[in-house]
């Protein structure tokens, strides 16, 4: 057992001592480099680390910020790729032993050049399980290395709260952003589903596959997303302000397995909303949640029986069990059935959504309990899979602590809201 979680430090901060010529980007890489050198025995986020290009970027963002040329919101400032998302000059190798040896990406994956376009820093790879599925990767938690860092973002989760770097990607099928962020005790923020591209980004199930922002806090988070989709550029229709939203807590026997740590700490936080003033209330769910479970693992099995068929092509030695399993089970899904499957979800997600107004927030704990001890498995993703069905924007608000590990609660709206709801969740999380 050990423990090595360091703050990072804010987004927002590091960007305006940037700007006002109180921080290098050269010196705030080799801090990172550093703390990469301290924590990786420990806690082993980092797939690949680009020392040397990375330094070389922030010595060019450096004269320029001396010069007063500021990229946009994150310029200077490094983040971490879990990698199944292509990093030019880097291989992407989604912890797949097939893919030891693979070249280089010739690419950046879109949501890389963006924030490179923002000002921000590639400082690397950071782990993943195989193929954002089941396969463990080798990163621990933090707070105490014996336990799993949660999945598939596994390396994302445990390099933002072991304080190697302020930012990093991960990606969510089915709660592989907001249920690491929740073990880590840090936050995630995944975008409404598909709304950020996936060019460069390998596929596990297309209907679900969406990228997102880690950081140590909410605001963090947030600032992220943001710097990568400035307000108004969120899709048509989406809601202009959540700042009077009614909380619900919907009530599914889903959740009726939450430890009692669990439990306490999230009635607490919604009595603490409503001490704030914000209206708060439980309301049962409109239909089964076990229902979009069921559902979300069909559609998924499906697709990634297309989208990594040809992993079926390697020797079995070479790709995991699990993935091999999952592949299988989609190719033997019967297109039609996939269809009906698919038609059933939209009516359900309408359903949903015509329940309630479209100012409401969902709150909900993010996993039954904190992170379980060994890496062999990295936890339960129910709790948040539902909401990632529904289509929404999900943030994850960690509020305290189970014995020495941390857990979460995550926060939920209609898909569009993006903007909005990172806007409330900021409030809420003070």
């Amino acid at each position: 057992m050990a423990a090595c979680v360091e703050d990072p430090g804010r987004l927002c901060d590091l960007a305006e001592k940037i700007r006002a010529g109180d921080l290098s980007p050269v010196d705030l890489v080799q801090r990172y480099l550093d703390r990469i050198e301290m924590v990786q025995p420990l806690a082993e986020p980092w797939r690949e680390v680009d020392a040397e290009r990375a330094l070389a970027v922030a010595k060019v963002r450096e004269e320029q910020a001396a010069r007063g040329e500021f990229l946009g919101p994150l310029h200077g400032i490094p983040f971490g790729v879990k990698d199944i998302i292509d990093v030019e000059g880097l291989p992407t190798r989604c912890n797949c032993p097939a893919f030891k040896d693979r070249a280089p990406a010739a690419a950046d994956a879109e949501v890389v050049l963006a924030l490179k376009a923002a000002g921000a820093i590639a400082l690397g790879k950071v782990h993943t399980t195989e193929f954002a599925f089941f396969e463990p990767s080798p990163a621990r938690n933090p707070y105490d290395t014996a336990h799993t860092p949660g999945g598939s973002s596994s390396g994302s989760g445990a390099a933002v709260a072991s304080g190697t770097v302020p930012m990093a990607l991960g990606t969510q099928t089915m709660a592989s952003l907001n249920r690491p962020a929740a073990y880590c005790g840090i936050s995630a923020f995944k975008p409404s589903t598909r709304s950020i591209s996936g060019y460069g980004v390998s596929p596990l199930a297309p209907s679900f596959d969406t990228t997102g922002f880690y950081g140590w806090t909410v605001d963090d988070a947030v600032y992220g997303y943001e710097a990568l989709m400035p307000p108004g550029s969120a899709p048509i229709g989406s809601t202009p302000s959540l700042a009077n939203a009614r909380v619900v807590v919907i009530e599914d026997p889903l959740i009726d397995d939450m430890s009692a740590d669990m439990k306490a700490a999230f009635e607490a936080k919604c009595d603490g909303f409503r001490a704030a003033g914000h209206d708060v209330e439980s309301v049962p769910a409109p239909f089964a949640f076990k229902r979009l479970g069921e559902l979300h693992w069909s559609i998924m099995a499906y697709e990634t029986g297309r989208t990594l068929a040809h992993m079926l092509d390697y020797p079995a030695e070479l790709v995991g069990h699990r993935i091999r399993e999952l592949i299988a089970e989609g190719r033997a899904i019967e297109s039609e059935a996939y269809m009906r499957d698919r038609a059933e979800l939209t009516a359900l997600r309408s359903t949903f959504y015509r329940a309630f107004a479209a100012s409401d927030v969902f709150f909900w704990p993010a996993t039954p309990g904190p992170a379980p001890e060994g890496l062999a498995s990295t936890g339960d993703p129910k709790y948040i899979a539902p909401w990632t069905v529904l289509g929404g924007p999900i943030l994850t608000l960690p509020f305290g602590l189970s014995g020495d590990l941390p857990i979460g609660c995550i926060l939920s709206s209609a898909p569009g809201s993006d903007h909005a709801l990172g806007a409330l969740a900021r409030t809420l999380a003070d």
